[in-house]
């Protein structure tokens, strides 16, 4: 697919609200008009993803290049009650989405999660491993990618893990929260995964639409699942320790296994996504996760 470059081509984002959504807002503008669309308002349309009519018309209204689909419930707990809900949005508007932009040609980039695999591997999973959802989030999620490549879109899905960044509700932001509250905080040892700066996140993303936009990369041959998160990993607790010496505040962390910290939905031990196929691919990788962490807490400053 090539974009006439006498025209900016038209990229729909939807989900622009969230805390990727707010990101790809600005990596994405000096592609083109960047058209908007959320389910809370203040962008360039509302959308309901759980209605079948909402989507198609916006399809029809916004009349995309690309399209950029950032929205997700990710509500990891309340999905396992809110099922329906998260049924719709994570598994069914993929599809819907899908079926429309595949009978116009028009590329799509989605985003997953590493909650699609069970954790129990002790290894980096790459894209072809088996998946096994512990999770009603991560159930949904995989419907979701099934269903979008299944449609014959030609669609990049990203799938990602522990997004945090300057705004919305992320891990980072909640313990920068709790160390001006707290002087003592439990925090889960035995889960390990890669956390994600939602900017990097937001940078690739524009990077290889970019590519894809002016016929650098073929869609067609690259269309798949890729995994893009922040290079290493490391725990729930030693991450908040990372936040913790560069905040300044005086807290005291105890690590516990996630036994003491029970939840209503099941959590991977290990979700670290092999990162190879992206590098080979597109030839980009993102930074170790610490070294991202730095440079968002100094924005944060």
């Amino acid at each position: 697919m090539t974009v006439s470059t006498n025209k900016p081509p038209r990229l729909l984002l939807i989900g622009a609200n969230g805390q990727v959504g707010w990101e790809l807002c600005r990596t994405l503008a000096p592609l083109g008009q960047v058209v908007t669309a959320s389910v809370e308002g203040g962008t360039d349309h509302w959308v309901d993803l759980a209605d079948a009519e909402s989507v198609s018309r916006l399809i029809q209204e916004a009349k995309p290049d690309a399209v950029i689909n950032a929205a997700a419930y990710t509500a990891v707990d309340k999905a396992e009650t809110e099922t329906l809900i998260a049924q719709r949005i994570n598994a069914d508007a993929p599809g819907m989405l899908g079926a429309l932009l595949g009978e116009r040609g028009i590329p799509i980039v989605h985003y997953s999660t590493d909650f699609v695999f069970a954790g129990d591997t002790g290894q980096p999973y790459r894209e072809d491993d088996a998946p096994g959802p512990l999770n009603v989030y991560g159930a949904t999620k995989l419907e979701g990618e099934r269903r979008l490549l299944d449609s014959g879109a030609n669609a990049i899905v990203f799938r990602t893990a522990w997004i945090y960044g300057a705004r919305g509700n992320n891990f980072l932001l909640t313990m920068r929260r709790m160390f001006a509250d707290k002087d003592e905080l439990r925090i889960v040892n035995d889960q390990i995964g890669s956390p994600t700066w939602s900017r990097m996140l937001a940078e690739v993303t524009a990077l290889v639409l970019h590519r894809v936009l002016i016929g650098e990369l073929d869609i067609e041959r690259v269309k798949g699942v890729y995994h893009l998160t922040g290079a290493g990993q490391t725990s729930w607790y030693d991450f908040a320790c990372s936040i913790l010496g560069a905040s300044g505040e005086r807290c005291r962390l105890l690590p516990i296994p996630s036994s003491e910290y029970p939840a209503p939905a099941k959590r991977p031990a290990f979700s670290v996504l092999d990162n190879s196929k992206t590098l080979e691919t597109f030839g980009v990788r993102l930074p170790d996760w610490q070294h991202s962490l730095r440079q968002c807490l100094e924005e944060l400053r």
